[in-house]
């Protein structure tokens, strides 16, 4: 299918690794031009040099940002002022008991899994109005619809996303830009890989049984009872980026492998 987005300038922000380089990737595959970022040149580099290779599509580059820092954002703008596709990928997750969060941590959850998605809206959004076409996706979480009660100031942060994403869509009445939010639900990005590792080596466990136990006590809901491959959040996420997706306007798309329980 050919989503008709070729050429159309993509900043995937987060995209070294995970979901964010899934995302790159497959709008690489649809011939847009892709910006990737990460926090250290180093691994947008070598992120850069690998979608290259893998899609074919040489019109790929990077701007290394540290989405924890106001005046790294401000540099990635002024190198790229306009954009068509905006993917807000960007985000931090801890496991962490609520009495054992410090208000220091709520602030930095907040500043870099939504402050940086308004930051970057904010400059582009007018430009995509005046242009008549854009989109700008929020990449969620199903743990903004059920908190998970071991990281409740990462689901604060997944929740306000969907808000922003809603409030944005109906500031786009009667234009080609969009808004949205995507909800993946427990993915196997590079993090979580790393989390799922230690906890098995923890309880003696291979990460296969680790995987397993996890979806029977953590997320028995799960239907899909695994988790997600990036590739398949990142084909989701493509197709609402497409041209193709003009009729979906601020909502928020599950691809959650079936965990929340709710028709709606």
């Amino acid at each position: 299918m050919d989503l008709k987005i070729k050429n159309k300038k993509a900043l995937v922000t987060g995209s070294t690794a995970g979901i964010g380089y899934a995302i790159a990737k497959a709008l690489a595959n649809e011939g847009a031009e892709v910006i990737v970022n990460g926090r250290t040149i180093e691994r947008v580099n070598n992120a850069v040099e690998k979608l290259r290779n893998e899609t074919g599509n040489k019109n790929i580059s990077g701007i290394a940002a540290d989405f924890s820092i106001k005046l790294q954002i401000d540099r990635l703008i002024a190198e790229l002022p306009e954009v068509d596709i905006l993917i807000n990928n960007v985000g931090i997750f801890e496991p962490k008991e609520f009495n054992a969060i410090p208000d220091e941590d709520w602030f930095r959850f907040f500043e870099v899994n939504v402050l940086s998605g308004v930051r970057l809206a904010k400059a582009y959004f007018d430009k995509m109005i005046a242009k008549n076409w854009g989109r700008i996706i929020f990449i969620s979480s199903e743990s903004a619809l059920q908190i998970p009660e071991e990281m409740i100031h990462y689901g604060m942060t997944k929740t306000a996303q969907i808000s922003i994403a809603r409030g944005l869509a109906e500031l786009t009445k009667g234009t080609k830009v969009t808004v949205n939010a995507v909800l993946p639900g427990p993915t196997l990005s590079e993090g979580v890989g790393t989390f799922v590792k230690d906890l098995a080596a923890q309880k003696k466990l291979t990460t296969q049984e680790m995987e397993q136990e996890f979806f029977k006590t953590a997320r028995p809901t799960s239907i899909l009872q695994r988790f997600i491959d990036p590739d398949e959040i990142a084909s989701t996420v493509a197709y609402i980026a497409s041209d193709l997706a003009i009729a979906t306007n601020g909502a928020a798309i599950r691809a959650d492998g079936g965990l929340v329980k709710s028709p709606f």
